[in-house]
This record gives C-alpha cells, sequence and structure tokens, in this order.
C-alpha cells in the first residue's frame, strides 16, 4: 500500500510526495528508526521530510530503501486524445 500511495503522491507533485514520505515515515515506525536505518541525522530527516524539504537524492535513495522499495521509472502512458 505504501508504493501505491506514494507513486500517486509523485504524480500530484513535490509538495504531495514529501508529506506522503512522511506518512509513509510515520506508519513504519517514525523518524528516529528511520535514522537508524538510514544513517541519516535524525533532525536533517524532520528538515528534509517538512513541506519547505529538499532532499538530495542519495538521501530519497536510502529511506526509500529502508522502506524496502525501489525507484522504478516507466514510460509515460500517451494520451487518448493526441493534439
Amino acid at each position: 500500500m505504501a508504493a501505491g500511495y506514494l507513486t500517486a503522491s509523485l504524480e500530484e507533485g513535490e509538495a504531495a510526495f514529501l508529506i506522503a514520505l512522511k506518512d509513509v515515515t510515520k506508519a513504519q515506525g517514525g523518524i528516529a528508526p528511520l535514522a537508524k536505518k538510514t544513517n541519516l541525522n535524525r533532525e536533517g530527516l524532520y528538515d528534509m521530510l517538512s513541506e519547505e524539504g529538499n532532499p538530495r537524492l542519495s538521501s530519497l535513495s536510502a529511506i526509500i530503501n529502508a522502506f524496502g522499495m525501489k525507484f522504478e521509472f516507466v514510460p509515460k502512458r500517451l494520451s487518448a486524445k493526441r493534439s
């Protein structure tokens, strides 16, 4: 469920994705266990997962890996209506 939620939120935009990351972090035990799993600083994680956060790709990768997920890229679907 978390993977689907994160995917859908990313399609809505960066702010929605950061909120979803925060939600999944809470659902999986919170910031402290995530900091331990990722070897990232707890305070830095709080900042990163805030609405104004701007995480680095390496940090996002560590978080996604700690959630037991991976990044996957797929082509955008072609629109039913062609302009």
